[in-house]
């Protein structure tokens, strides 16, 4: 049974009952994640100076969603969600493994690179679909909204304001010890994921011959039946492909527009990764305000101003409390979207209908990526986080039906 505590008058999660170790697990594996992502835009900038080929491997790392994601998702809903999540950190960590060994011997090309974000996201399309999926059986539905804020505030403070600064130390230490340490802590999450004795959400009996393409077309068409989640879901898709720029030439904004080093770059990603975890710490306080739909609309109206103060202002203090402020109000809008998935979503659908949002979502973030190099290598180190604030406008409007 899950357990849950009561503070402020809303429900929270207990950390007993396998809250504190799927906790755990995530806020590891989110250390060792953040160090290889820190990491690798520096490596491919030490290995081209093509801002397009840079950002390719940013979108190699999206791509399998699109190819993926939705079969992810069905795959979750029909097994033992916990088995295959630590199934699927075992085989991360020997492949973050082999690729560090490829590092510290110096055969680490920009192909290497590419292949191994496709591979690891891959992976992370069954992951994601069934810790989502697994996350009700642990914590009850009114402790969802802490739980994710929980779970959000931890990988961030792990991910960025812990690892990010040690980026640079580690790389001096020598250039494969971020990627090892991934690995590292991907074996990690698995032990603790595998000591959970918490089993699967209660699932209602399949039809008889029923396959996975019609249960992927269920959970497609319970998306698009869902008012709130179709346009939340439009509305994520706008701002993942402006995400998608960001991120595949932040690197670029940074070291070349703003005319900084590694530590400029570190000093961006940790206020992103700071302000993350301010605002997983209020984000169920500005729903209980708000509500859910206007929690997000006011996130993403923020984030697009934030956008145009790094696109207007070339100086490093502007982009990084601009982007202190932009993962604050990331962190409120992801906490509401994922309960809101989770909250809205029949019994045995979660998965599906999770894997049709996320995948529909993360569709954009490739294009966006590639886009986002073309417009650096055509216009400027300064055009992708321009690009970006249009095309969060463009979703803060999309928003407008919930709001009516």
């Amino acid at each position: 049974m899950a357990a849950t505590t009561a503070v402020g008058g809303g429900a929270v999660p207990a950390w007993r009952g396998g809250f504190g170790r799927l906790w755990a697990a995530a806020v590891v594996s989110r250390f060792g994640d953040s160090l290889r992502t820190a990491a690798l835009p520096l490596l491919a900038a030490s290995l081209t100076d093509d801002p397009l080929l840079i950002a390719s491997v940013t979108a190699c790392g999206f791509l399998p969603w699109l190819l993926f994601g939705l079969l992810g998702g069905a795959v979750a809903d029909r097994v033992d969600q916990r088995r295959a999540m630590w199934a699927v950190d075992l085989a991360r960590a020997a492949l973050m493994g082999g690729f560090a060994v490829a590092v510290a011997l110096g055969q680490a090309g920009i192909a290497l690179l590419l292949v191994l974000a496709f591979a690891l996201t891959t992976l992370q399309t069954l992951f994601d679909n069934a810790a989502t999926a697994l996350l009700p059986a642990v914590v009850p539905t009114g402790a969802l909204a802490a739980a994710n804020a929980r779970l959000t505030t931890g990988q961030q403070f792990a991910g960025g304001l812990l690892a990010a600064p040690l980026v640079p130390a580690l790389l001096l230490a020598g250039p494969a010890v971020p990627y090892a340490a991934d690995a590292a802590t991907y074996v990690l999450a698995a032990l603790l994921i595998a000591s959970l004795r918490t089993g699967a959400p209660e699932r209602p009996p399949r039809p008889a011959g029923s396959t996975l393409r019609a249960e992927t077309a269920e959970g497609i068409a319970a998306l698009r039946a869902d008012r709130t989640l179709r346009w939340l879901c439009a509305a994520t898709t706008l701002c993942n492909i402006g995400m998608g720029a960001l991120i595949a030439t932040l690197v670029v904004h940074v070291t070349d527009g703003l005319r900084t080093g590694p530590g400029g770059y570190a000093a961006t990603i940790t206020a992103y990764a700071a302000g993350g975890v301010a605002g997983g710490f209020l984000a169920r306080r500005i729903a209980e305000r708000t509500g859910r739909a206007r929690a997000v609309l006011l996130a993403g109206t923020v984030q697009t101003g934030c956008l145009v103060l790094m696109g207007t202002v070339p100086l490093l203090g502007a982009s990084v409390g601009a982007m202190a402020v932009f993962g604050f109000m990331g962190t409120v809008w992801n906490v509401q979207q994922t309960t809101l998935v989770q909250e809205r979503s029949p019994d045995g659908m979660l998965g599906r209908i999770a894997a049709a949002f996320r995948t529909l979502a993360v569709a954009g973030t490739p294009l966006g990526a590639l886009l986002g190099g073309a417009a650096a290598a055509g216009w400027g180190p300064h055009a992708p986080v321009l690009a970006a604030a249009a095309l969060f406008a463009l979703a803060v409007a999309s928003l407008a039906p919930l709001i009516n």
